[in-house]
């Protein structure tokens, strides 16, 4: 059984700074589980005394612990053991990342930690296997390009996938020889303490991963202008990110990566398997209760298959199980708060008034209490033009267009904004070769849809959603940068 008590659980809460939890209460921030609305822990909020001895101890441990230098099979060694340690408090973490996140508890221990380990042991095995390049010279030079860490990595990390998305920044950094601060959203805190406690127990040196709570526009603004901070990478909205770039380019021009926001098209084609994509468009919006940056939200469907998936996905997404994370048999997960269950309810009532029809849905789920929990919905016969199909609402809800002919469907998929994700549905080969190089988009997937354990295909955006990209080698390679070095042979 993977159910547990939220009342009994031994909470890691402050920052971990050189290896050491620091308690700062000179000013605190309430936190609350999303399952229920009760406040649990309050965290300490890091101003810029804090930020700065955090920055302080993460470039002293990169400058002293020899870690930038170390042979790559040692920092191998060291990584595996932390993916080690991860499985091995697998029920731990899960029940931190479920207590007081929208991640169910058998979510989390079945797929969110062992994902964790396993990106950890990814990152891990390229380290030995990136080094640089020998140039091709004149015969009188030799040339070549040393691929170095760049310091401190500031790390900021979202709320819907704490633990998973703080393993795509922290791994490929410590990974290349880097130092690392990590700030976790205030609303799920805690699990990032533990993560980087392992860290240590694995024989990491303490000091090269610290973690600094407090909110974005006061901790993380400090963390990303901080003058010792070399790279930022952060994962959550276009307007934040935004501001990253701001704030990076304000004080000392620092290379960022950004996972940014989404409006993910599900394009369903007349020959497509309405089975198989039923599950996969259900599942897309249903994940998380739609709080994934790569939520497919925008079902276009061709108009002779329109009807048919409208039934069919409406009556997978009403066997929704929602309940409290730290329930085993829960598969629907809550908003994360109040705040954003009142902004998609505000999204799905303004669509309505546009035109938009709703399906089913549209309202709160009864029974929870102060629990913010959106029923599944679907609203039809949107326009590009109606709220729920323009911004992204962060919930769980699947707007529907349907078009005639594929040049209207692939028309209708491109986003003037944001360009993540997109799902494609077609047996024909040739028709999802041609789609796939006409959507402008970082990931498309054929005849599925969600990121699987290929660690190796990297993730990203174009437009609006981002710059750069988290997993794969890309990933890794830039947490380095180059350096150029030209010898000369023949004395002058």
């Amino acid at each position: 059984m993977l159910d547990f008590d939220p009342t009994s659980q031994n909470l890691p809460n402050g920052h971990l700074i050189g290896g050491a939890l620091v308690a700062n209460r000179s000013q605190s921030i309430a936190v609350r589980r999303p399952s229920d609305g009760a406040e649990y822990t309050t965290i300490p909020s890091a101003g810029s005394e804090t930020v700065d001895r955090a920055v302080n101890a993460a470039l002293a441990a990169y400058r002293r612990s020899g870690w930038p230098h170390a042979a790559p099979r040692e920092r191998v060694r060291v990584l595996n053991r932390w993916a080690d340690l991860i499985d091995s408090h697998c029920n731990e973490l899960a029940r931190l990342e479920a207590l007081g996140s929208t991640r169910p508890i058998a979510q989390a221990a079945r797929w969110d930690v062992p994902y964790l380990a396993e990106t950890v042991r990814f990152f891990a095995e390229l380290a030995d296997k990136h080094g640089g390049d020998v140039a091709a010279t004149a015969n009188d030079r030799f040339g070549f390009v040393v691929a170095e860490p760049y310091g401190v990595v500031a790390a900021i990390a979202p709320w819907n996938f704490p633990l998973v998305m703080a393993g795509w920044k922290i791994a490929p950094a410590l990974a290349a020889g880097n130092a690392v601060v990590l700030k976790p959203s205030e609303l799920t805190p805690l699990s990032a303490v533990l993560l980087a406690q392992l860290a240590i127990d694995a024989g990491l040196p303490s000091g090269l991963f610290n973690v600094v709570q407090g909110e974005g526009a006061l901790t993380g603004d400090l963390l990303c202008r901080h003058p010792d901070v070399a790279k930022i990478t952060f994962t959550g909205s276009t307007e934040t990110g935004a501001r990253i770039m701001t704030a990076s380019a304000e004080s000392g021009i620092k290379p960022v990566t950004l996972e940014l926001g989404g409006k993910s098209p599900q394009l369903v084609f007349e020959d497509a398997d309405t089975d198989l994509a039923a599950r996969c468009i259900s599942g897309g919006i249903l994940s998380n209760a739609g709080q994934v940056c790569v939520s497919g939200s925008r079902l276009i469907v061709d108009r002779r298959r329109h009807d048919e998936m409208l039934e069919r996905i409406a009556a997978l997404m009403s066997q929704a199980t929602p309940g409290p994370t730290w329930h085993e048999a829960t598969g629907y997960s809550p908003i994360i708060s109040q705040k954003q269950f009142d902004r998609i309810d505000a999204i799905v009532e303004t669509s309505v008034g546009q035109g938009a029809e709703v399906v089913i849905g549209g309202r709160s789920m009864e029974g929870f209490g102060s629990g913010a929990y959106y029923a599944p919905t679907i609203l039809n016969d949107v326009s590009a033009e109606t709220d729920a199909a323009r911004k992204e609402i962060f919930g769980p809800v699947l707007t529907v267009q349907s078009f005639e002919d594929e040049e209207e469907g692939l028309a209708l998929a491109d986003h003037p904004v944001y360009g993540l994700a997109a799902g494609l549905y077609t047996n024909d080969l040739t028709r999802a070769l041609k789609a796939v190089r006409r959507l402008e988009v970082g990931t498309v997937w054929v005849n599925r849809y969600g990121r699987s354990e290929d660690f190796i295909i990297p993730t990203g955006g174009f437009k609006r959603s981002g710059i750069g990209r988290d997993l794969g080698r890309q990933a890794f390679e830039a947490n380095l940068r180059q350096k150029s070095v030209l010898i000369g042979l023949d004395g002058h």
